[in-house]
This record gives structure tokens, sequence and C-alpha cells, in this order.
């Protein structure tokens, strides 16, 4: 652990650069196996080894996650599997989103949207079981789908402003269940949807002094050796068994939700 210094930033230490990058690394495969951030593992473990506040672990994760979701589309897109349109339309929906999420963070329960959340993970686990995306499937646009694409952005983009949830972790279910995309093509279109996104959202954390831009780089480099390994580690799983281990990291990401929920009460 580093500890922190009187201002509450986190000091540097030899064992807090190795956790930062083990931190990384970690985080990165996870980003290129499932197509999200990484934010959901970054986050509490810079505030439980490193001794980060939240807010500040929360933007330095953001930070992180913008070199590591460029890697991660870069690695999926040699492949074909991104759809650059889609990603376009989400991203526009979550920034627009995030924006009114962090606006009504103060308005709105947070425990109620937290068990929400979660009963909306356990739903999401159990439908993954029941389809199995095909590897040749794409998302078929048309206007009904541009603009359900743009509303599933928007509303990402309020969760992640209200609870912190990188967008990931809804997108990439929701494109193979509502918009009948491969996996391969839902975790690629997440990460591209990500880099606008992360970016809009550091520039205003680096404004508020909500990232600590050190922490961030060794996070964001060290994920990005460990991010192309994940996509292909992605790629050569079966659909089905991509499924299982997809549904397998909602499950842990609901029972951290449900043990924060109960902390907080």
């Amino acid at each position: 652990m580093s500890g922190s210094d009187s201002t509450g930033r986190p000091v540097r230490s030899p064992s807090g650069i190795a956790w930062l990058i083990g931190i990384g690394l970690t985080a990165g495969f996870l980003s290129g196996l499932f197509g999200v951030g990484g934010g959901i593992l970054i986050v509490p473990a810079v505030v439980f080894l490193l001794g980060f506040g939240q807010r500040l672990a929360a933007g330095t994760s953001l930070a992180a996650i913008v070199p590591t979701s460029l890697v991660g589309v870069l690695s999926y897109a040699v492949n074909g599997t991104v759809d650059w349109v889609a990603a376009i339309l989400l991203a526009i929906g979550a920034i627009g989103g995030a924006q009114l999420g962090s606006y009504l963070l103060s308005k709105l329960p947070k425990k109620a949207l937290q068990w929400g959340f979660i009963g909306f993970l356990l739903v999401v686990v159990v439908s993954l079981f029941l389809i199995v995306p095909s590897r040749t499937a794409e998302i078929d646009l048309h206007v009904g789908s541009i603009i359900g694409l743009i509303v599933l952005g928007f509303l990402t983009g309020v969760l992640s402003g209200l609870l912190g949830i990188g967008g990931g972790v809804v997108v990439v279910p929701m494109l193979i269940l509502l918009f009948g995309a491969s996996d391969l093509i839902a975790k690629g279109t997440s990460l591209l949807m990500m880099v606008p996104t992360a970016i809009s959202g550091t520039i205003g954390n680096v404004r508020r002094g909500n990232v600590d831009l050190t922490a961030a780089a060794i996070i964001g480099i060290a994920a990005c050796t460990t991010t192309a390994l994940g996509a292909i580690v992605a790629s050569v799983v079966p659909p089905f068994v991509g499924n299982l281990l997809f549904a397998a990291f909602l499950v842990v990401i609901a029972i951290r939700m449900v043990f924060q929920a109960i902390k907080r009460s």
C-alpha cells in the first residue's frame, strides 16, 4: 500500500507502483475478454489497495480506460468485429446521458437505483443462458435500430453517471439480446463507444482535479499489454462459453454491488 499525503493523494512507493501495474494487467485482460472498460475492477482496487478517495479513483479509472479501450478496439477491428456506425450512435447517446446521470446523482435515491441495477444484471445473466449469439450475426441498421442504439447509449450514460458503472456491462449484453449482434461485435463495438465517452469524462475530471494522471498512465500502459490477449481468448472460445464467462463476470459485479449496498445501509 502506498498511503497518502496531506492532500489525500496517494504517495508513490515501489509497492504502490507494483499494485498499479498489477491492476492494469488484470483490467486490460478483462477489457479485451469482455469488451468492458475495466473500471469495475480499477475503482475498488485503487480504493482498497492504494487508499484513493472514491472520486479520485473514478476519475483515474476513466482516464486509464482511454488507452485500454483504444487497444481493445484495434484488437477487435483486425478481425472485422467492430460496428463503427453503431458505436458512434451509442457514444452520442452516452455522452448526453452521462451529463444527466451526473445531475441526477444528488436528486435520486442511490440505494434504490443500486438494487434496481442488481436486479437488471441478474435478469441479463439468465438471458445469456437462453440466447446463444451467432459468430456471423451483425447489427441490422434501420430507423428503429438507429433510434434504439441512441436510446441504449443514453440510458447507459445515465447509469454510468449515477452508479459509476462502465458502459460495457450494459452495452455488451444488450447488443446481443436486443440487437442480435454476435458476442465479438458486441464487445468490439462497446470498446469503441467507450473511447469518446471516456475522453469526455476525463476532460471534466481533470478540470475538477479528480484524476491522478501518473497512476492512470501506469494502469493504462500496463492494461494495453494484456488487452489484445483478452481479445484473442474471446475470439477462440465458443459463443456459448463466452456467454457463460460474461454471465459469471456479471454475477461477480452484482455480488460486489450487493455488499456495497448493504455496507451503506
